[in-house]
């Protein structure tokens, strides 16, 4: 998994590429975790993101609490046909903001 940070206009976008799962789901934890104090506009580009597994899933669940805590924006974009399929599966697509 890579995940590439920018700023745009005081949005912060994080690009994912690869798979979130037990090997590297606590570091992207955090690593969004840390992108939530710095805005109030989180953007998290999943035109790369191949898998996510239920601690990747976490991860995003954590990441939304904190936004929705502070009145933020965390959104999805870019989720293909298969990863939005474990979206709907496990109710995430009903949490989470998709576009």
């Amino acid at each position: 998994m890579e995940l590439n940070i920018t700023s745009k206009d005081g949005k912060i976008i994080a690009e994912v590429q690869g798979r979130i799962d037990t090997t590297n789901s606590e570091g992207f934890q955090q690593a969004m975790l840390s992108e939530t104090a710095k805005t109030d506009d989180l953007v998290l580009d999943c035109a790369k993101l191949i898998y996510i597994s239920s601690a990747g899933l976490r991860a995003l669940l954590s990441t939304h609490k904190v936004m929705a805590g502070k009145s933020g924006k965390f959104t999805l974009t870019n989720v293909s046909e298969d990863v939005m399929e474990i979206f709907d599966i496990t109710g995430f697509s009903d949490i989470l903001t998709i576009i």
